[in-house]
């Protein structure tokens, strides 16, 4: 059981594997986690199908136990952010090939309903005020993280209403569900451009080279200034050891670039019943306000119109 703490605010992010919740909006969680709001992690899967993308990693010993290691890197990673984290207790689908069929039994061959029960409980039982997940695309089309937006739609509607899951606890409609905007094409056009400005070297012109034509990112509702829980986030990414190297990739630009020119992580309101007479009781009616918000909980405090720009 939760406890819970009386007039606190709740934030509940719903990732897909194990390090997803360092990559995609950490320093937010930890610059929530400093104003004493109560965070929680739920992780879909153990990540038991991923990839050891970090060649210092990669040996016999740790591929033979990744199911182990991996949750011990997720606990890492916990303790850095200063979180709670759950899992609900589905295996990982990994990411088969075009004409591959999922693995049998794995998180992304479940039922939506299936799959969503566990996260109905969690809901009714840490009663979040605001929750975070991934957008239609997943992100990314790996099957996890696309049927981790399912799941955490299918719960944020369901757990509001006592005729669905009647064995999964006492009904709470949550007042936001954002998604993220983590990486996104305009991230990386902006910091490839300011490094090269500064003549810093920059791998990433030829990731924006071969970027993939998908559709117009969704519009940003809401930017969360946390460059100054940049060093945690990064911390809590080299946690997970097996799937981030030091210096590559997401770990090779360098941060007083990226503070400078992007300090927000960025997000999409998707859902929110804010200003109409949110079931919670900490909102007052009108107290959405036309702007970018610059608070999740935008609306839900005491005095709720700060939290906008």
């Amino acid at each position: 059981m939760f406890t819970q703490h009386p007039g606190g605010l709740r934030l509940l992010t719903v990732h897909a594997h194990p390090d997803d919740e360092s990559s995609k909006g950490a320093a937010t969680l930890a610059r929530y986690v400093a104003e004493g709001v109560d965070v929680l992690v739920a992780t879909c899967t153990g990540g038991e199908r991923g990839s050891v993308l970090n060649p210092a990693m990669d040996r016999p010993e740790v591929r033979g136990n990744l199911t182990r290691i991996r949750r011990e890197e997720m606990a890492a990673a916990r303790e850095i952010l200063g979180v709670r984290q759950q899992f609900l207790g589905f295996v990982d689908s990994g990411m088969p090939g075009p004409d591959e069929p999922l693995p049998e039994g794995c998180f992304a061959a479940q039922s939506v309903e299936v799959a969503a029960a566990p996260l109905v409980a969690l809901i009714r039982e840490f009663r979040p005020h605001v929750v975070i997940t991934y957008d239609e695309t997943g992100g990314y089309p790996h099957p996890d993280h696309v049927m981790t937006h399912q799941v955490a739609v299918e719960a944020f509607e369901a757990a509001a209403d006592p005729k669905r899951y009647p064995e999964a606890g006492e009904p709470w409609q949550a007042a936001k569900l954002y998604y993220h905007l983590a990486l996104s094409r305009a991230w990386f056009q902006t910091l490839h451009e300011a490094m090269t400005e500064r003549g810093v070297p920059s791998a990433m012109g030829e990731l924006l080279a071969g970027w993939p034509d998908t559709p117009p990112a969704l519009a940003t509702t809401t930017r969360i200034a946390c460059s100054e829980q940049f060093a945690i986030r990064d911390a809590a990414m080299l946690a997970h050891a097996t799937q981030v190297e030091p210096g590559v990739a997401f770990m090779a630009h360098p941060r007083d670039v990226e503070s400078e020119v992007w300090p927000t992580e960025d997000y999409h309101l998707a859902r929110s019943f804010v200003g109409e007479a949110w079931a919670g009781g900490a909102a007052e009616a009108g107290s959405e306000s036309v702007g970018v918000e610059t608070d999740l909980f935008a609306g839900l405090r005491a005095g709720s119109g700060e939290g906008m720009e």
